[in-house]
Protein backbone atom coordinates (compact mmCIF):
# COMPACT_ATOMS: atom_id res chain seq x y z
CA UNK A 1 0.00 0.00 0.00
CA UNK A 2 1.37 3.23 -1.06
CA UNK A 3 0.56 6.59 1.05
CA UNK A 4 0.31 10.10 -0.54
CA UNK A 5 1.43 13.03 1.69
CA UNK A 6 -0.69 15.95 0.19
CA UNK A 7 1.04 19.50 1.33
CA UNK A 8 -1.76 22.15 1.93
CA UNK A 9 -0.10 25.57 1.98
CA UNK A 10 -2.45 28.35 0.00
CA UNK A 11 -4.85 30.19 1.30
CA UNK A 12 -7.32 28.77 -1.00
CA UNK A 13 -6.33 25.20 -0.07
CA UNK A 14 -6.62 25.64 3.51
CA UNK A 15 -10.15 27.18 3.10
CA UNK A 16 -11.38 24.37 0.80
CA UNK A 17 -9.90 21.73 3.17
CA UNK A 18 -11.80 23.80 6.02
CA UNK A 19 -15.26 23.57 4.64
CA UNK A 20 -14.84 20.12 3.44
CA UNK A 21 -13.94 19.31 7.18
CA UNK A 22 -16.92 21.56 8.22
CA UNK A 23 -19.64 19.42 5.70
CA UNK A 24 -18.19 16.10 7.14
CA UNK A 25 -19.05 17.46 11.22
CA UNK A 26 -21.92 18.60 10.09
CA UNK A 27 -22.63 15.24 8.25
CA UNK A 28 -21.92 13.26 11.73
CA UNK A 29 -24.48 16.01 13.80
CA UNK A 30 -27.14 14.96 11.55
CA UNK A 31 -26.99 11.46 12.22
CA UNK A 32 -26.80 12.63 16.22
CA UNK A 33 -23.00 12.64 17.30
CA UNK A 34 -22.56 16.16 19.51
CA UNK A 35 -19.45 17.63 20.33
CA UNK A 36 -18.09 20.31 22.94
CA UNK A 37 -17.82 24.06 21.82
CA UNK A 38 -19.44 25.50 18.48
CA UNK A 39 -21.05 23.03 16.09
CA UNK A 40 -20.37 22.72 12.39
CA UNK A 41 -23.78 23.30 11.75
CA UNK A 42 -23.79 26.82 13.55
CA UNK A 43 -19.64 28.08 12.06
CA UNK A 44 -21.72 26.95 8.15
CA UNK A 45 -24.52 29.18 8.84
CA UNK A 46 -22.51 31.62 10.67
CA UNK A 47 -20.08 31.91 7.75
CA UNK A 48 -21.87 30.94 4.80
CA UNK A 49 -25.21 32.65 6.07
CA UNK A 50 -27.75 29.37 5.24
CA UNK A 51 -30.56 29.07 7.00
CA UNK A 52 -32.63 26.28 8.30
CA UNK A 53 -32.49 22.08 9.37
CA UNK A 54 -29.34 20.54 9.63
CA UNK A 55 -30.02 18.39 6.69
CA UNK A 56 -31.10 21.42 4.79
CA UNK A 57 -27.80 23.31 5.34
CA UNK A 58 -25.67 20.05 5.03
CA UNK A 59 -27.24 19.63 1.09
CA UNK A 60 -27.44 23.08 0.53
CA UNK A 61 -23.36 23.16 1.40
CA UNK A 62 -22.96 20.07 -0.18
CA UNK A 63 -24.47 21.77 -3.37
CA UNK A 64 -21.78 24.94 -2.78
CA UNK A 65 -18.85 22.87 -2.56
CA UNK A 66 -20.14 21.01 -5.37
CA UNK A 67 -19.10 17.83 -4.19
Amino acid sequence: MTQTNAHIDTPEQIDAFRARVLLRGLKLETLGMTKRGASCYSIIKQEYGLKGSKQKVYDEFKKMLDI
